[in-house]
């Protein structure tokens, strides 16, 4: 049979966490050691009460139906939730959930996006902020995060022509990759720019409470007129470590929200009963592990930059998020190529900056994904290659 694909599919390789992952494999297998920070897979227990909650619901038969939407008690969590933390204040036709942020993003596209519609994107950034809107025939732009604005998007250097044509900006701080947060004077002249330009913000705020050194993790919805020009995404993956659980919502905009929820209806049966048992749980309950989390989360990222900085590797300290984003040390260019070197070397494992963007070539992504102990180990074992020079 002569199986002819989409023509959309000539653009998706297999991913290069999947190429990492085979090398890593290979390496085991050879008996090899690997400290595996590539891949942004919290390793901490979600809290007791929080398992104890969902192991509670699925001892229900009944809670294995299709729930076709979200339980009253989640809907209110949430909004008690917001309240609390960010001082934001949700109707409940503000509110709809998702099976994660990703599923969110990769569909929220459909609700909003006409072919050659243009969304704006980061570069570097997380694909599926682009892989989304382009699935729909949506045009991508890209703006710049450089280093020397901290990483933030100079919203007065996008032309007036483009900005005028864009049907949406993709927008997300705590930053991955780039592990750098925005103050709340971004927010509002984004909220300004928004409103100037009528564009959507679709703003991902996965990594809100893994911040450092003090600072204020916000929510975009907490400055004022951001429900009239966008919605934002947030997720309970990396606050109270239920990646897999696939649980995040998406807030805002009321006219955003309920077109998107009805286009979700069409592709989706709701959250499965017990995960939604298991965020009530994580939103009402204590939040105790949330700080002590993000402790150890500040003890693995000083470890890790400043463990690098003491053997000549100049890596800045990350402000937020579970990521490292380190330029390549001297002598290298190639951000593929020297992952590759490194593991072979040292056993580290990281994600060359070019799989977030063009401009993200020229760096590496660690994720903070094992204790700080082993983070030294991994430290010496870079001092040890004679790579840093």
């Amino acid at each position: 049979m002569d199986i002819r694909f989409a023509s959309r599919m000539e653009q998706f390789q297999p991913g290069i966490f999947n190429v990492l992952d085979d090398k890593k494999r290979e390496r085991l297998a050879q008996g090899k050691q690997v400290w595996n920070l590539s891949v942004g897979t919290p390793d901490f227990r979600p809290d007791e009460h929080v398992m104890a909650a969902a192991a509670q619901a699925i001892a229900d038969p009944n809670n294995f139906k299709y729930s076709l939407g979200n339980l009253p008690e989640l809907v209110e969590a949430v909004q008690g939730w917001y309240q609390r933390r960010y001082g934001v204040s949700l109707t409940t036709d503000e509110i709809t959930s998702v099976n994660g942020s990703q599923e969110g993003l990769a569909h929220i596209g459909w609700a909003l996006c006409d072919p050659g519609d243009l969304v704006l994107c980061p570069n570097p950034g997380y694909p599926i902020f682009e892989i989304g809107p382009w699935l729909t025939g949506a045009e991508i732009g890209y703006y710049e995060l450089r280093a020397e604005n901290n990483f933030l998007p100079d919203l007065k250097a996008i032309p007036p022509a483009v900005a005028e044509k864009a049907k949406a900006i993709v927008v997300s701080y705590p930053a991955n990759p780039v592990s750098r947060t925005a103050p709340r004077s971004f927010y509002e002249e984004l909220v300004a720019w928004a409103e100037r330009y009528n564009v959507i913000v679709l703003h991902d705020n996965a990594y809100s409470d893994i911040i450092f050194d003090g600072r204020e993790g916000i929510s975009f919805l907490s400055v004022p007129g951001a429900k009239e020009v966008g919605v934002e995404f947030n997720s309970l993956s990396k606050t109270y470590c239920l990646t897999g659980a696939r649980i995040s919502f998406v807030l805002g905009n009321r006219e955003i929200v309920r077109k998107f929820a009805t286009l979700r209806s069409q592709i989706d049966y709701g959250i499965f009963l017990p995960t939604q048992y298991a965020a009530i749980a994580a939103l009402n309950g204590p939040q105790d592990g949330v700080e002590q989390r993000r402790r150890w989360y500040q003890e693995r990222r000083d470890a890790l930059c400043g463990g690098l900085r003491s053997i000549g590797w100049p890596v800045p300290d990350s402000e937020g998020s579970m990521f490292v984003w380190a330029p390549l040390p001297w002598g290298y260019s190639d951000s593929v190529k020297f992952c590759f070197e490194l593991l072979e070397k040292t056993g580290v494992l990281c994600t060359p900056g070019s799989a977030f963007g063009s401009l993200g070539e020229g760096h590496v992504r660690f994720a903070l994904t094992i204790p700080p102990e082993q983070i030294a180990q991994a430290v010496e074992a870079v001092r040890k290659s004679g790579m840093i020079q």
